[in-house]
């Protein structure tokens, strides 16, 4: 198993991962022990990265592969893939919050990305250096968005409210990944 979304397991006694080697996000039951696979796309799979759940514990996944996000129904298990205003923006990690928002890198297009899961729409956010390819997305208790430039040693505070964002570039080499 690869990313663990174990939020909000509480609502039917479940986790959803993802099998990092095949790109099929999957789902573990706790008190039986039964896994069961979802698979979004035919061979060959694009990259599934990251798993969210949101508060009814239905599955959401990032499509690093290609440009969308997608949600498994909890109950029905029916698969809805939704694209990335951006195409080919490589949705790479982030978090699930507590209004049921997706925040995400998009890696390959040098934004940081919302997918309101009750709306279904997205928002996207520049980031101001060319080549920082946000690896992953994090929400502080502001209501303020972290990442980190994985090529650039650079890392990116953004206020989602106003847009504006303050780098930090740091004192060495480091590939940088999560804040």
């Amino acid at each position: 198993f690869g990313f663990l979304a174990p939020a909000h397991h509480d609502v039917d006694g479940k986790i959803w991962v993802n099998n990092n080697g095949a790109w099929i996000p999957m789902r573990f039951d706790l008190t039986s022990g039964k896994v069961e696979s979802f698979e979004a796309f035919p061979i060959p799979r694009p990259n599934i990265y990251a798993m969210f759940s949101d508060s009814r514990n239905n599955g959401y996944f990032a499509v690093m592969g290609r440009d969308q996000i997608g949600r498994i129904d909890a109950k029905t298990g029916k698969i809805t893939l939704f694209k990335t205003p951006t195409p080919a923006s490589g949705p790479r990690r982030g978090r699930m919050d507590s209004q049921d928002r997706i925040w995400f890198a998009e890696n390959r297009a040098d934004k940081i990305g919302m997918f309101d899961t009750k709306t279904e729409r997205f928002q996207e956010w520049n980031v101001p250096t060319a080549g920082l390819f946000p690896y992953d997305v994090t929400p502080d208790k502001n209501g303020e968005l972290w990442t980190g430039g994985e090529f650039t040693d650079r890392v990116l505070r953004l206020d989602p409210k106003t847009g504006q964002s303050i780098e930090y570039l740091l004192p060495r080499k480091t590939n940088i990944r999560r804040v």
